[in-house]
């Protein structure tokens, strides 16, 4: 029968907006001979041992770091390896937010876009990753694009300081969005001929504001917007509050209801009624709007269309019915939520 299947999928009708922390985990893929082991993991920069990589790759942890994220999952693999698969197959079954490769080359980007789409759409989780001028039209791929980025004595490409990106994201607060997110060591860059047009086409590219070099827009590479992934889907806050309520709803339920809680419909509503105190808890926090009322609920027309699957009549039954029927071990449920945004964009009149 392989895993339960938990498949939360958020439905969002019209515009919605969206502040919301993604303090998290960095994952980040390093060629290295240094050292002979697969796997670190750092929770601060002192914990780095400068034995165990280049000079290089121990810049790119430390510039990682330095947007605070919570935790730097760090795979080591062969500078002769030809791909980046023995680090992906490592990170496969961890958990973690942010996927950077400090000094990728362009002919390996599409397949870790590859990668990443079919995790986040087939596998259903909620891995990003951050790549140099990657053209994914997808939420799950932040195209960087900004090349000689000058701090101190040395100059990075794109490629070079994703995990510097991958961290500020990864560490950002409730309070505010990348929009214009100040990177104070950073002395110079070439700038943008058409800073409006590159964000238009999914670029996540650095500006300088004349005083400060700083993030333009905090979007991802979706440029193609759906019925189901409108605009909104486009910045990287609001991929992140879904993933992050996803995250939370399937920790709960793998923790407390799979394989321990019979699949009656009052425990349904039980389950149902702790994800709705959960986005109680959200709107306190401002997170949701508490004008919109967030609501998860029972999937009615997934559940019909399961009993119809079953050779159930559903014509015959009225909704409470459907609701209460025996689903076996599946729970149909959908949530509509709305997102308080960051502000970003002023339109002001003034009058003399």
């Amino acid at each position: 029968m392989g895993l339960p299947e938990i498949l939360i999928s958020f439905k969002k009708q019209g515009t919605s907006a969206i502040e919301r922390s993604a303090r998290g985990i960095v994952a980040l893929i390093l060629k290295d001979d240094t050292g002979t082991f697969d796997t670190k993991v750092y929770k601060s920069i002192d914990e780095i041992d400068p034995g165990d990589w280049t000079a290089d790759n121990q810049d790119y942890i430390k510039k990682t770091f330095m947007g605070t994220p919570s935790q730097v999952i760090v795979e080591r693999i062969a500078v002769a390896d030809l791909d980046y698969v023995n680090g992906l197959i490592r990170l496969k079954n961890k958990k973690w937010n942010y996927l950077a490769i400090p000094g990728i080359q362009d002919v390996a980007v599409t397949d870790i876009v590859t990668w990443i789409k079919t995790e986040r759409d087939t596998n259903k989780k909620t891995y990003k990753a951050i790549l140099p001028n990657a053209a994914a039209d997808h939420e799950g791929i932040i195209s960087f694009t900004t090349n000689d980025i000058k701090v101190a004595s040395k100059t990075y490409s794109a490629s070079e300081y994703t995990g510097r990106i991958a961290g500020i994201l990864a560490g950002l607060p409730f309070t505010r969005s990348a929009t214009y997110y100040a990177l104070n060591e950073v002395e110079s860059i070439t700038e943008s001929a058409d800073p409006n047009g590159d964000i238009d086409s999914g670029k996540l590219i650095l500006i300088n504001d004349g005083t400060k070099i700083k993030i333009g827009r905090g979007i991802n590479s979706l440029t193609t917007t759906t019925a189901n992934k409108t605009e909104e889907f486009k910045k990287i806050k609001i991929t992140d509050a879904i993933d992050f309520i996803r995250d939370d709803i399937r920790d709960i339920f793998d923790e407390s209801y799979v394989g321990k809680v019979i699949n009656s419909y009052d425990n349904k509503v039980l389950f149902l009624s702790a994800v709705n105190a959960y986005f109680g808890e959200l709107e306190r926090l401002e997170v949701l709007d508490p004008d919109f009322g967030n609501k998860a609920e029972v999937n009615m027309e997934t559940q019909r269309l399961y009993l119809q699957a079953q050779g159930i009549d559903v014509n015959l039954l009225k909704n409470q019915e459907i609701k209460e029927y025996n689903t076996g071990s599946k729970l149909f449920a959908q949530a509509k939520v709305r997102f308080l945004d960051a502000m970003e964009d002023l339109q002001m009149e003034i009058y003399i």
